[in-house]
């Protein structure tokens, strides 16, 4: 890896004085005396992109990252030269351009310093490749810090870290390891409470170095390719990560079973084995909506094909396995076996389908299957055929799900894990070599399947899972962290992980729960699971080599916490899909890291343990073992610990009690949180009715609910129910206002509520202004009533 100092000593170039200044609309341009031009894009008020070209000529403005959605558009523009530097000014930012070395600095309208260049852009020629090493070096001011970066596993904070985006199969990594198995090349910095992003678009190597080799400077650089970053302006973290996601992109609403519990292992054969796993479920009570099959299911690990003599009839065991209420999800790998016997092979070859070497020849490389050749998923012809292979999987087998592997790609026996440099690549009429397309490779294969299980599992929604990915990858699937190992680092290892994937713009994001390598003891797993069904994606999987991990497979006790904990999920799923809702909405992180939801919080810039699940659930997992509770820093305001209902005073850290039963879980005061009644599966109850718990406060909070038919895409046709509530607590009232939004007719009437914390016994209810009769809603002690779904304002009066 090139270090920061050595590109100092070899040959670097900067930009000399400015010659040259062009405005266009919302382009501008400056050109410097020795050919480096700046295109300054302004996207947003608060979004700029900064792309540098040298030698007066830029590249192909081509990505794969940026949605096709994006939204653009500013209020304010001016652009005036004054004497030392040209000042761009919006009506949130000022952008100043130094005339003499074409140096940035980003200050806010009361001229407050958002983030500056140090040396800023410089470069030198890669002689080993040609083209440049292109780099950006910013000041780091004092009390800085840095979050983001996808799945890296290291602190949440990363000041003073060094980090490296290159996608890499990554078995059993460990902690601070670089790199693993996901690029994401955007960062948000806090500083002195003003928080910014920066998203360097470059699909090559990339670097990023948060003040370790030099305490004043944060700096990033590629081995290739251009100088082309945005930056975003919040000022809170929660604006910039939203910024981020608007120009990244989201996922569609997945199907309401894709969030439920899922049960994996390499592998599950044969398909006695897989119905001995469900009836397992089943019997035991343990809710479970999927269960994976490993690569064991195919004819010698060639993909699109079954092993007749491990399932020799895969369409009925779909079709059993789903009246029982279970999705089938199976394993695709990118490598294709060379066999000219194999269907898939010879029409890869017969179109010229599969990637090439540098001087001609078929990339090859070792995988499961033994010697393979690989589709060039950055040809869009390619992903059109690859999307059509699976036709016969989802739409005559019935399969619902597909799971992406190795797509990194990860290759056996060779000391880099991964394809040649040299091997050639379409990149969308863009030809270039690996060192431009390996990062984006396992995200166009997931793109193709994505397309291909879309069209063919409608009209349900498709669902996708990957592990390689590159920034705006979660436009077409889940993802998880890749292969763990079943140690009390890798749990705490997995929390920060998610954080910080959903910080990265990528929410819906899982790890393998109780380890993929070696094997969790029970309490291990216990923890795990307890960790995991907090995580928007939701599966337990492992490498089978050590024993089994499945809910029962440690004892009567653990079983019994796993299924309490499967259930407490099953309960949250209206909470989650909520969450999920605003986050392709509004770009909303599923989960919080305290540093976004309390960034004025000083305290809450290194904490790594605590999150909270959507905007009013605080989590905080037990990571070690034989702990009987665990010290954890609440956020400001009041909390209910979950519970026992006891409230306390946020601000502070805090020892909570949690036996191996129970986690650290608080609610936030006011909130109201939806639940359904505990379900196996997805679908398997009718909702007779919507149980909502109501937690007192003495102000102001607003909560919602978000629901259609759990699957498909009438809600894309105004078929929802979005309800949005007020609730304004009062020494002696309470006041909850709802707000309705879509035509989708729930399958319930009525709303069980539950009060929590209530500091007055009721004395009179008026529904929509009219008095109510205590036994008209069943009102139970002084805490739970049932009223219509439909009322507009529901006020409770102390006697």
């Amino acid at each position: 890896m090139i270090t920061n100092t050595e590109v100092e000593k070899r040959g670097n170039q900067h930009p000399s004085h400015i010659v040259d200044f062009k405005h266009d609309n919302d382009k501008i341009y400056f050109t410097t005396h020795n050919g480096v031009i700046l295109e300054l894009t302004i996207l947003r008020d608060s979004a700029i992109r900064f792309r540098y070209a040298t030698e007066h000529v830029f590249e192909p403005d081509f990505s794969y990252a940026l949605n096709d959605d994006v939204s653009l558009g500013y209020n304010e523009l001016e652009v005036k030269e004054e004497i030392p530097e040209y000042v761009i000014t919006t009506s949130k930012i000022k952008i100043y351009v130094q005339k003499a070395d074409l140096k940035i600095q980003i200050v806010d309208l009361d001229d407050v310093v958002i983030c500056e260049d140090e040396l800023g852009f410089h470069w030198e020629e890669n002689f080993d490749y040609g083209g440049n090493i292109v780099k950006m070096s910013k000041v780091c001011h004092s009390g800085e810090s840095y979050y983001g970066m996808g799945d890296k596993a290291s602190h949440t904070n990363l000041k003073g870290k060094r980090v490296n985006n290159w996608v890499t199969d990554s078995y059993a990594y460990g902690k601070d390891q670089e790199p693993l198995y996901k690029a994401i090349p955007f960062y948000v910095g806090l500083k002195e409470n003003i928080a910014y992003g920066v998203f360097f678009d470059n699909s090559f190597s990339t670097y990023f170095d948060f003040a370790n080799e030099k305490r004043n400077v944060t700096s990033f650089w590629a081995d290739g390719g251009e100088m082309n970053y945005y930056f975003f302006y919040g000022p809170k973290i929660g604006q910039v990560v939203e910024a981020y996601t608007d120009l990244t992109g989201v996922p569609e609403l997945p199907p309401l079973w894709a969030l439920g519990f899922h049960q994996s292992k390499w592998s599950y054969y044969p398909e006695k084995k897989v119905k001995e796993l469900a009836s397992s479920f089943r019997k035991l009570k343990i809710p479970c909506d999927a269960i994976y099959l490993d690569i064991d299911y195919m004819e010698g690990f060639r993909c699109f094909t079954w092993n007749n003599r491990r399932f020799p009839n895969p369409k009925k065991m779909v079709e059993e396995l789903e009246k029982d209420g279970f999705k089938t999800v199976t394993m695709i790998d990118p490598g294709i076996k060379i066999d000219r016997d194999y269907w898939v092979y010879q029409q890869a070859m017969d179109n010229g389908f599969f990637c090439r070497r540098a001087d001609g020849p078929h990339f090859k490389g070792k995988v499961w299957p033994g010697e393979c050749k690989f589709p060039d998923f950055t040809n869009p012809e390619v992903r059109e055929w690859w999307g059509g292979l699976y036709k016969e999987m989802i739409s005559d087998m019935g399969v619902h799900g597909v799971w992406n592997d190795m797509n990194e790609p990860a290759v056996m026996e060779v000391p880099t894990k991964t394809a040649n440099l040299d091997v050639r690549h379409d990149y969308d009429g863009h030809p270039c070599s690996h060192r431009k397309a390996h990062n984006v490779y396992g995200m166009q294969m997931v793109r193709a399947t994505y397309d291909g299980v879309k069209k063919f599992t409608f009209p349900k929604r498709p669902f996708v899972l990957t592990r390689a990915a590159y920034s705006g990858t979660q436009r077409y699937c889940a993802t998880w962290t890749g292969d763990n190992v079943a140690t009390w680092e890798h749990l705490w290892i997995a929390n920060v992980q998610m954080q910080r994937m959903c910080m990265s713009g990528y929410s819906f994001v899982g790890s393998d729960i109780g380890g993929f390598a070696e094997q969790p003891n029970g309490e291990l797993f216990a923890r795990w699971v307890q960790l995991g069904i907090f995580h928007p994606f939701c599966r337990v999987h492992s490498s089978g080599d050590h024993g089994e991990q499945e809910p029962w497979s440690f004892g009567d006790e653990i079983t019994d916490i796993v299924r309490k904990f499967i259930e407490l999920r099953y309960q949250l799923l209206p909470y989650l899909y909520t969450m999920f809702y605003k986050y392709i909405n509004n770009g909303l992180p599923m989960l919080q890291s305290l540093v976004l939801y309390d960034q004025e919080d000083t305290q809450t810039h290194f904490r790594t343990d605590e999150f909270l699940f959507g905007e009013q659930i605080l989590v905080c997992p037990v990571q070690e073992p034989n702990a009987k509770g665990r010290r954890m820093y609440l956020p400001k305001g009041k909390w209910f610990n979950f519970w026992n209902d006891e409230v306390i005073e946020g601000g502070v850290e805090k020892w909570i009690p949690a036996d191996i039963d129970e986690i650290p879980v608080f609610v936030k005061e006011g909130a109201m949180i939806p639940k359904y009644p505990v379900q196996q599966y997805v679908g398997e109850k009718e909702i007779k009715e919507l149980e909502i718990d109501v937690y007192y406060t003495e102000g102001i909070e607003n909560s919602s609910v978000y629901e259609d038919q759990q699957d498909g895409y009438d809600y894309k046709k105004g078929r929802y129910s979005l309800r949005k509530f007020r609730l304004r607590g009062k020494k002696n009232e309470l006041i909850i206002q709802q707000f309705k939004d879509g035509n989708f007719i729930t399958p319930y009437t009525k709303f069980k509520m539950t009060f929590h914390g209530l500091p007055f016994k009721i004395g009179s209810i008026e529904i929509d202004n009219e008095v109510v009769n205590p036994k008209d809603i069943k009102l139970n002690g002084n805490n739970v009533i049932e009223v219509s779904k439909d009322f507009t304002e529901l006020h409770l009066t102390g006697q």
